[in-house]
């Protein structure tokens, strides 16, 4: 028990040292994850939508 308790005193040291974005960093980097996501998401579907499109018209 001794030594769980010494990883969460550490975690709680090291976390201190930790700088954590202010609020408008986080805005922006939560913006640009969302933004990156979204359009991931819609070129996949493209991409995919294409190959399918593709592959129904060699196979009719």
């Amino acid at each position: 028990m001794q030594r769980i308790g010494k990883f969460f005193k550490e975690v709680a040291r090291e976390m201190k040292k930790v700088s954590w974005p202010k609020g408008k960093e986080l805005t922006r980097y939560t913006i640009t994850v969302v933004s990156t996501v979204i359009f991931a998401a819609v070129f996949f579907a493209v991409i995919d939508q294409g190959i399918s499109s593709l592959i129904r018209l060699i196979l009719e």
